[in-house]
């Protein structure tokens, strides 16, 4: 990806943040190995300002859609305390192996990072773990695969992917929660479809919507969506 690709991938732009649609596959900043990422490209986002954007908040590097930068100190603080407060609407589409057992429903199960034998971690559900809640609605199914709107009220790590495996129903192309229902070669299909922030007191929230990305449409559209609108 070239800094032009990214500004063609702007959904919003104001005087404190931008909103990008992030690629599924491409981490949000360098991991210890290096490589490329996103973080690398905010200096060509500036657009007139002394420094580039910053991170207001994370996506997995395979996760798709909706990502919040803020444009300078002041604005990050700001994004922060929206963040941290839970003010921030937050809606992933998701396409899962088996469907929840009812339409509409809230996983409220605590989460907790455990290391893995030979190196490593995974999230877990676990009674000691940080207090983590999802509410989900059924949206489509077809063929053994659901679509699904998540939108989680916390923001643990991987939250959507355990809360989803935990109900017996685990993302498509998760390689780590899926268990003896992975299905190998599949990529993720998780999307941070819509983002709503109540970013200025005397306006109405933003509300930024991104596109659904090409490796999901197939199943989305098997599910029932018929199209962006």
């Amino acid at each position: 990806m070239t800094p032009d690709d990214l500004q063609s991938r702007i959904l919003h732009r104001d005087g404190l943040m931008l909103v990008i649609d992030k690629p599924a596959g491409l981490p949000v900043h360098a991991g210890p190995g290096g490589g490329p990422n996103l973080e690398a490209l905010f200096d060509g986002l500036r657009f007139g300002l002394p420094a580039p954007p910053a991170l207001a908040h994370r996506l997995d590097r395979d996760t798709s859609g909706c990502l919040v930068l803020g444009r300078h100190r002041k604005a990050l603080a700001k994004l922060g305390r929206l963040f941290q407060e839970g003010r921030v609407g937050k809606t992933y589409w998701a396409v899962l192996v088996g469907e929840p057992p009812e339409e509409r429903g809230t996983i409220d199960r605590p989460l907790k990072k455990v290391s893995r034998k030979g190196g490593g971690w995974r999230m877990t559900v676990a009674d000691d773990g940080q207090p983590s809640v999802t509410d989900y609605e059924l949206l489509g199914r077809a063929d053994g695969l659901s679509w699904v709107a998540f939108h989680p009220r916390t923001g643990r790590t991987h939250q959507i992917r355990v809360h989803a495996a935990h109900l017996g129903c685990p993302l498509l192309g998760d390689p780590q929660y899926a268990g003896d229902k992975a299905r190998p070669g599949a990529s993720l299909h998780l999307h941070s479809r819509g983002i709503v922030l109540p970013l200025y007191p005397k306006r109405d929230p933003i509300a930024v919507t991104a596109p659904v990305p090409a490796h999901m449409l197939g199943a989305l559209t098997a599910c029932g969506f018929t199209g962006d609108t």
